[in-house]
């Protein structure tokens, strides 16, 4: 069993009570390392560290930041391997997601580096004779990152990557599900020689640490992304200072697949949306709508692919489609949900049970005859599980796809362009996906709307959620 270590002011070390959390592989129910349960005393040590690097770090030039986002790249690079293994052991990744999940994070860090010259401002005509206003853009300040354990390596490019190029610090909490890729980036992040402070990393709690952080009058933005429940609780907190948040929460991503759509290639999208990462991404399909006239069609399938997908220990065995939920209490949540499903009505094509005795595995579940009143239908589920439900008109399945409290992701499965753009135009989600699986791309902007958060990341609008606006107004009198 390893222990791990924060990284805070440049320093590794222990929680300053001595405390300690397990980590658990959730396919094996073993604990396989330990994090320090950090206190409110080493937050507040990591944000002064952070705000006292940070007028250095904002006066430094965008091109040299940048170039400390490629040491970081590299660094990821040269301990490829080992981050794939910890990726796997402490979340349950497959292989292949885990190999995806490294390489983007170096990527996505050499892809914030290219902004460096693109943070730019305006000069604006002012009312006045003599005078030019100037618009600039300026680094927020010091940032809090909260993050999932669903994706926990490529969140703190998501995070860092955006916050360092504008000319932020930060401190990181990762999840206490999936401390250790952390942690052992934070020694990527002492090798590379980054200048202290710039990149803190605490762990523990997050009713502790995360709540401490965003209640912070010493942060100028929490990000966070996790569960709607998570983002109410850090609202409340940063309401106190109105520290700016930037929240992406649950989400319950509708597809609708028209009559006209071809099947095979739907249901194959549809599968990979589903199962991704084990049926724990944000922007999974969490429902699906089916035109009346292929319904059955569709359904077989459908139900042949999921039937096919193959569940087990991701470490012991690379061929898998699946490894496991994270923890017990998932397991535990997406078998209460199916089960309730069934008794409002819905009919087990597929699934709907746990895979073997040891590690937190449930198959994939296809669910039939599912009505709009259900919960399975409004619920995140964070599970491999498809309601299916059938409809009539691509209005009946606009509307019900919008009858949600989410507005994450959404996709539609057409070969007509009319239905297509008038689908992704009125359905009310911050991302739709035409004839394609639910992913997104580093250079879009990833946010939704409703309880799906606030603000987003990715691309140049990424990077602004760090900065702020600054007028001046130059008045030159002349003789």
């Amino acid at each position: 069993m390893k222990d791990l270590k924060m990284f805070i002011d440049g320093q590794f070390c222990q929680s300053s009570d001595g405390q300690w959390i397990d980590v658990l592989n959730p396919s094996t129910e073993e604990v396989i390392s330990r994090q320090p349960n950090g206190t409110i005393a080493d937050v507040n040590r990591a944000l002064d560290a952070a705000r006292k690097a940070q007028k250095q770090w904002a006066k430094t030039p965008a091109i040299e930041r940048a170039a400390w986002l490629k040491k970081l790249a590299d660094g990821i690079r040269e301990r490829r391997e080992e981050f794939i293994d910890i990726i796997m052991r402490e979340q349950g990744k497959t292989l292949n997601w885990a190999t995806v999940e490294v390489d983007v994070t170096a990527e996505y860090f050499d892809y914030m580096a290219s902004f460096a010259r693109h943070i730019e401002g305006e000069i604006i005509p002012s009312d006045r004779p003599n005078e030019t206003i100037f618009l600039s853009k300026k680094p927020i300040g010091v940032v809090a990152g909260i993050l999932p354990w669903n994706f926990p390596f490529f969140l703190i490019a998501r995070k860092a990557g955006a916050a360092l190029i504008a000319g932020c610090t930060i401190v990181i909490k990762p999840s206490q599900l999936t401390p250790e890729n952390c942690t052992t980036f934070g020694e990527v992040v002492d090798k590379v020689g980054l200048p202290k402070g710039v990149i803190n990393i605490v762990t523990g709690k997050g009713s502790v640490i995360g709540n401490e952080m965003a209640g912070s009058p010493k942060i100028d933005i929490v990000s966070v992304t996790g569960s709607v429940s998570a983002g109410e609780s850090i609202m409340a907190a940063a309401s106190k200072n109105i520290t700016k948040v930037s929240l992406e929460l649950g989400g319950k991503a509708p597809a609708i697949v028209c009559k006209d759509a071809d099947l095979e290639k739907a249901a194959q999208w549809i599968v990979d949306s589903r199962i991704g990462n084990n049926g724990q991404i944000c922007n999974n399909a969490e429902r699906v709508y089916v035109q009346k006239e292929v319904k059955a069609e569709f359904t077989r399938i459908l139900v042949e692919k999921m039937k096919a997908v193959r569940v087990g220990d991701v470490c012991q065995d690379h061929t898998v489609d699946m490894g496991p939920l994270v923890e017990a209490r998932a397991l535990e949540s997406v078998t209460e949900k199916v089960e309730r499903a069934i008794k409002q009505g819905a009919k087990l094509l597929c699934g709907g049970h746990r895979v073997g005795e040891k590690g937190y595995f449930y198959a994939a579940t296809v669910l039939d005859d599912c009505r709009q009143d259900m919960d399975i239908i409004h619920e995140e589920t964070f599970g491999p599980v498809i309601p299916l439900v059938e409809f009539d008109t691509i209005e009946q399945a606009i509307e019900w796809s919008n009858d949600c409290e989410y507005g994450l992701a959404s996709s539609v499965f057409t070969k007509d362009i009319d239905t297509a753009t008038r689908v992704a135009r009125e359905l009310e989600f911050g991302e739709t996906y035409i004839n394609r699986e639910h992913f997104e791309a580093m250079q879009g902007f990833h946010a939704g709307v409703k309880k799906s958060g606030i603000g987003g990341a990715d691309g140049k609008h990424g990077v602004e959620e760090y900065l702020v606006t600054h007028v001046t107004y130059l008045d030159t009198h002349y003789e």
